[in-house]
């Protein structure tokens, strides 16, 4: 099971910098409301799971704590560079340790590493789909696909800013 979630981190690392390749080839798309909010989700949930599984304290940042969209680029950058590393050094052991997910309360969720790690990639996938979406409604060009199975046709290429 580490060996692929190794491939989905690093496959959700190529997807979001492609996808915001896009978004800053049509900068209009930088400055929808819509698509801001959603990639300040995305990546508000991708640093929250990153801190559920690794046990790091998690600061939640509020979408006005960022003052232009390339500070939550930055945001964005800063957590792929820690996953992949957690990834790599993350035993086998401690993908089926059991974490508790906070923002769940009535009942409240725990569940493996390996299975909070997986949820992490499944939800980015979504979101980026309705980025797409709202991208192209606007006008613009979305990648040509950042679905997984393109990233294997394409070899695997690694994430580029």
């Amino acid at each position: 099971m580490k060996n692929m979630l190794i491939d989905l981190y690093k496959h959700q690392f190529w997807a979001d910098t492609e996808h915001w390749k896009a978004f800053e080839n049509f900068p209009s798309a930088l400055e929808d409301k819509i698509i801001k909010k959603r990639l300040y989700h995305i990546h508000l949930v991708q640093n929250a799971f990153y801190t559920v599984v690794s046990g790091e304290k998690f600061e939640r940042k509020k979408y006005e704590d960022f003052s232009d969209i390339c500070e939550l680029k930055e945001y964005a950058k800063s957590y792929h560079g820690k996953k992949l590393a957690f990834l790599k050094d993350c035993s086998d052991s401690k993908l089926l340790e059991v974490v508790t997910i906070p923002w769940f309360k009535d009942p409240p969720l725990s569940i493996s590493v390996e299975k909070a790690l997986m949820q992490c990639v499944m939800h980015s996938q979504y979101h980026r789909a309705q980025n797409a979406l709202r991208l192209r409604e606007l006008g613009g060009e979305p990648p040509y696909s950042t679905d997984l199975i393109t990233w294997f046709w394409k070899g695997n290429p690694e994430a580029k800013w």
